[in-house]
């Protein structure tokens, strides 16, 4: 005669396995028997959710102003149009010479864009004007001249 345990599907016999048991009955039946028992509440648990936004967080978003992205200034849209129409250039042309979307043009010229220094650097290059510091407006001086 052996005294071979009986091993189950996972390789593990049945009373090592420890497994968990989750039906409500089952939990109190081992409280009775003086067991104890590891209850854990999961947050979201049983759910497919795993980003949300809440109403309360889209409306403050909406009401403050601290939440909100910087745009450039109507003013640097203003000098960028002037510059632009002086050169003879449609926005959709500006938009090629420094290699992005014609929507960021449009955007920076409407006051919508963020600012970005890397793009507003392309445009004064391509328009040969200062868009930024104190003499904005001024043309810039041509490649390879000494400040």
């Amino acid at each position: 005669m052996s005294d071979w345990e009986q091993v189950g599907p996972g390789g593990a016999t049945a009373a090592g396995r420890g497994r968990a048991v989750k039906t409500e009955s089952a939990v109190n039946a081992a409280r009775r028997q003086g067991v104890a028992v590891d209850t854990q509440h999961k947050f979201g648990g049983g759910s497919n959710r795993q980003h949300q936004v809440t109403k309360s967080t889209a409306k403050l978003d909406r009401e403050t102003e601290l939440l909100k992205h910087d745009t450039v200034t109507h003013d640097l849209g203003k000098l960028m149009m002037q510059a632009r129409q002086a050169k003879g250039m449609s926005q959709k042309d500006l938009a090629t010479k420094i290699c992005e979307k014609p929507q960021i043009v449009n955007d920076y010229e409407a006051g919508r864009g963020l600012p970005n220094n890397l793009v507003i650097g392309k445009i004064e290059r391509a328009l040969g004007v200062k868009l930024r510091g104190k003499d904005r407006g001024t043309n810039l001086p041509p490649p390879g001249a000494k400040k």
